[in-house]
This record gives structure tokens, sequence and C-alpha cells, in this order.
């Protein structure tokens, strides 16, 4: 896994897990990361990233609504 630096300015307030988490939360939004390596990345377990997702303000499902409609429209 890599490794980056970040020169953040003094008066942000973020502890090391919130600002991994974000980022992961972010990434797995995108489809950048799949649960398990966001989850690998914060250092986590893959369950409780997934509890974490809603603090971050992130869906544990990525639908679109053009997605949305076309499962609605699928028989099962």
């Amino acid at each position: 896994m890599s490794e980056i630096t970040l020169n953040l300015p003094d008066n942000l307030t973020f502890s090391e897990l919130d600002l991994k988490m974000w980022i992961a939360a972010k990434l797995y939004e995108e489809g950048k990361l799949s649960s398990g390596q966001a989850a690998l990345m914060v250092g986590v377990s893959k369950r409780v990233f997934i509890e974490l997702l809603a603090k971050y303000k992130v869906s544990l499902f990525n639908y679109d609504l053009n997605e949305i409609e076309a499962d609605l429209n699928n028989e099962f």
C-alpha cells in the first residue's frame, strides 16, 4: 500500500481516523475502492467501515436514479 503525506492547516482538527475514513468513504462512494479495500485503508474491519459510512454521509448502496429505475423495471 502506498503512503502519502498531507500538509493541513493548523486550524483543522481532524483525528487520523476521521481523515482516513473521510477519504476512504469518498473513494468508496466514487467506486474507486471496494468496501474491503476501504476498510483496509482505514485500518478497521469491513463491518465497522460499513457501519461508519452513514456518519460520512455515504450510502452503502451506490445507485444513481437510472440504476434504480432499471432495477425497478426488471422482473424477478
